[in-house]
């Protein structure tokens, strides 16, 4: 336990922050793995699912949930897995 001022509110507004997040980070990643599972499936409402799990992440960079890289490396991997669906289906 810190007993220094100015890290006892540092561990207060961290703590604060990391209980923002949790909420913006988990439903960046259930929309992320509900794109994929659909994506596995042949589902109608695949690329809705997608879409909205690259809102979602979008969301959490503006929020500096996540690094931009690290979404922009799933977005490109949800829309490469999406675009070899739609191959693979039409």
């Amino acid at each position: 336990m810190a007993n220094i001022q100015s890290q006892i509110k540092r561990n207060r507004q961290n703590e604060k922050r990391r209980l923002r997040n949790r909420t913006i980070r988990g439903a960046a990643r259930t929309a992320d793995t509900n794109a994929r599972k659909l994506l596995s499936n042949d589902t109608p409402e695949t690329k809705e699912a997608v879409m909205q799990a690259i809102s979602a992440l979008d969301k959490a960079v503006e929020k500096g949930v996540f690094h931009k890289n690290t979404v922009a490396r799933r977005k490109s991997r949800l829309m490469k897995a999406l675009a070899a669906f739609t191959k693979k289906s039409a």
